[in-house]
């Protein structure tokens, strides 16, 4: 028996229309210093910037997955509605399993879709945004970033590779049919407050309807 026949308390005491995205975050000991307590302070903007909003508190979830360790990818903040979420605090040290972490992400959101389905939920195309600074250096990740073109192509996901400084753009850009943005610096809070306003707009409209997002004002622009 599936359990999704189980009644989800969640859906039952917010029946509103979700926007999921999943945040797949460079945990590994490249990221040690300022980088990685630029990013945790970014990630505490996103909170307070995602409650501002009443309706985008209750209709986006977030769900957040580390890179790093010894070749591993884990879930550090499950899937919460924003007006309940608090921000991990990402650590530095291990590896950058790339392939690992954007494996587990879609699986993650094929979940999600089906508890939404099960419980009559209706949402937007889910989001996922990678952001590291290096490149993947797990077994068979080109395999995975495949399977993440794929999903896209497919209209299941919307993938956003964000590189910062050394970040290898020619690895990140097989993540996704988008091209990879390239951080200026350590701009880590204005991407996050693009990241809030972003699903604002996204969480207000109709599934499979076009939006106009803000500027990447946060982004290198190359010419």
């Amino acid at each position: 028996m599936s359990d999704y026949l189980i009644p989800d308390v969640a859906f039952s005491d917010n029946t509103n229309q979700r926007t999921p995205c999943v945040l797949v975050l460079d945990g590994s000991t490249s990221m040690l210093g300022p980088a990685i307590d630029q990013l945790n302070a970014g990630l505490k903007t996103l909170e307070r910037e995602l409650k501002k909003d009443p309706t985008t508190a209750l209709r986006v979830q977030l769900l957040i997955i580390r890179v790093g360790g010894y070749d591993k990818a884990e879930v550090v903040s499950d899937w919460v509605d924003a007006i309940d979420f608090h921000a991990p605090t990402i650590e530095a040290n291990g590896t950058t399993p790339l392939g690992k972490a954007m494996d587990l992400a879609l699986d993650k959101v094929a979940e999600q879709k089906a508890r939404y389905d099960a419980n009559g939920i209706s949402s937007t195309r889910p989001w996922i945004m990678m952001i590291s600074d290096g490149a993947p250096n797990d077994h068979g990740w080109q395999k995975i970033a495949a399977r993440c073109r794929d999903a896209e192509r497919a209209k299941q996901v919307a993938i956003f590779p964000i590189g910062v400084e050394h970040a290898d753009f020619e690895a990140l850009d097989l993540f996704s049919n988008n091209r990879p943005k390239h951080l200026a610096g350590l701009q880590f809070n204005e991407l996050f407050v693009w990241l809030s306003r972003s699903m604002s707009s996204v969480s207000t409209a109709a599934p499979g309807q076009q939006v106009q997002l803000p500027a990447a004002d946060w982004a290198v622009v190359e010419v």
